[in-house]
């Protein structure tokens, strides 16, 4: 028996969760809640850092669906990551989110200083995608059906 019922979030520390979210409600998620603090012992046994607080905010996707979860250690300070990794580094490598003007939304992301990973692409007929480097070297996926 499967011990899984939904997919409920994905979560990412960032370093400037400000910034971070701005990002993604540009791209048209929600703020669900937060930002909120979370410390004590609920925490420090889930992540496993003694004495640790986070600062989170919840995104959702327009009409449901699974969260986003932002979050910035406060204590201790986070540590780095690599904000240029590629596709083929090992570990989450990008957020993935259906859009209706893939060029559109790549155009004004560029104006902001978020560029592509490669380029844009075409599956079959059926998908444009492309790859966006957003803040913090978080690459992002950006997909349009197109048949």
């Amino acid at each position: 028996m499967a011990a899984i019922r939904r997919f409920d979030h994905i979560g990412i520390t960032v370093a400037d969760l400000k910034k971070v979210t701005e990002f993604f409600v540009g791209l048209g998620l929600e703020v669900e809640g937060g930002p909120m603090e979370l410390e004590g012992e609920f925490l420090d046994t889930v992540c496993g850092i003694p004495n640790s607080r986070t600062e989170i905010v919840m995104l959702r996707p327009p009409g449901g669906g699974t969260m986003l979860e932002l979050g910035r250690f406060i204590r201790p300070a986070h540590q780095p990551g690599t904000p240029d990794a590629m596709a083929n580094e090992l570990g989450l490598r990008n957020i993935s989110f259906e859009v209706e003007d893939l060029r559109g939304t790549v155009d004004r992301l560029a104006a902001e200083g978020y560029g592509l990973v490669g380029g844009i692409g075409e599956y079959e007929n059926t998908w444009r995608m492309a790859y966006v480097r957003g803040p913090e070297g978080l690459i992002v996926s950006l997909a349009e059906r197109i048949g």
